[in-house]
């Protein structure tokens, strides 16, 4: 039995659903939702506020800020709750009302950007307004989760390792695409130590993190406007791009079944179903990551009717072929 005093330190790492009981995928689904903080991203705060703090970037009357779609920035406001920092989200419209209530519970500011800039839409926008803030105010500490070694890092050390010990003979795994930091983690462990895993992405139609023509995108989480400085596609194997509205679809498949996911995770099912169709064989064992749970979407995913072109004919999701 776990007992704590910092809710940081604790987080459920070894929970995985079989997703062929639930809907017929071949696949386990890593569940990273069970922690303080509801999602993957904990990891990865941890990671960065630990080096802050380390090597003295944190000081009394320091104010932490981050742009965040939203679960980064749950996790940073409950670790600066607990740690007695300030703290400011910069956040964009497509954050859920929850999440934002969340944060501020926690005693975090939130500032939400409403105009995309008109190069680098709503994440370069929020980008910029964060570079203004620092370079106005020197009390402001910026994370940077997009360009910070330790966001990869953190799944490097926690959650590609923990998969390799469940799964020693893994085939392939599946890893949706924000920041890359999940992803270029568990890639380079796996690469490190000469394990045969396929990594495959997955993206958002819309983003442009593997060189796709940038597009409307509502679900916050994967996917960006703004090609992401920690990503290094060698480390790559395949890349699928999965319409939102599949991603919706899927959430609701698994709801049906009692199982209330995010949509970053429907998202991964998706594009994980999307690329067995095609690659998939007899005894392959395959693992793919839940980054957080449903609850926080209950008001967009889980309404009927959002979003507004869900039910739309789309086209077949391109894959790509990159080489390590």
């Amino acid at each position: 039995m776990p007992v704590i005093s910092d809710p940081a330190r604790f987080n459920e790492e070894e929970l995985y659903v079989d997703l062929r009981t639930t809907i017929g995928l071949p696949v386990y689904l890593k569940c990273e939702g069970f922690n303080f903080a509801g999602s993957i991203k904990l990891k990865a705060a941890t990671e960065m506020v630990d080096a802050a703090e380390r090597e003295g970037l944190l000081r009394p009357g320091s104010i932490l800020i981050e742009s965040s779609s939203g679960n980064l920035g749950v996790a940073l406001s409950m670790i600066a709750a607990h740690r007695g920092h300030r703290f400011l989200c910069v956040t964009d419209a497509r954050c859920n009302q929850p999440t934002i209530r969340l944060m501020e519970a926690l005693g975090s500011q939130v500032h939400v950007v409403r105009e995309p800039d008109p190069r680098s839409g709503l994440l370069g926008a929020r980008l910029k307004y964060v570079r203004a803030l620092c370079a106005s105010d020197d009390r402001y500490v910026w994370l940077d989760q997009h360009s910070n070694q330790g966001n990869w890092r953190a799944h490097y050390r926690t959650t590609a390792p923990a998969i390799a010990h469940h799964f020693p003979r893994l085939d392939v795994l599946f890893v949706g695409a924000g920041t890359t930091g999940t992803l270029m983690g568990c890639a380079r462990w796996f690469w490190q130590w000469r394990r045969r895993v396929r990594i495959v992405a997955v993206d958002s139609v819309g983003s442009v993190s593997f060189g796709g023509a940038p597009g409307r995108r509502v679900i916050p989480g994967l996917g960006t406007s703004v090609p992401p400085p920690l990503l290094d596609p060698s480390y790559v194997d395949d890349v699928v791009r999965v319409e939102e509205k599949d991603a919706v679809q899927v959430c609701r498949r698994l709801a049906a079944r009692g199982f209330l996911f995010g949509g970053s995770t429907g998202t991964v099912i998706s594009g994980a179903s999307q690329w067995l169709e095609r690659h998939g064989r007899r005894g392959l064992t395959a693992v793919a990551i839940a980054p957080d749970l449903g609850e926080r979407y209950l008001d967009t995913v889980y309404r009927e009717g959002w979003p507004p072109d869900a039910v739309r004919a789309e086209p077949v999701p391109e894959l790509v072929h990159l080489g390590r």
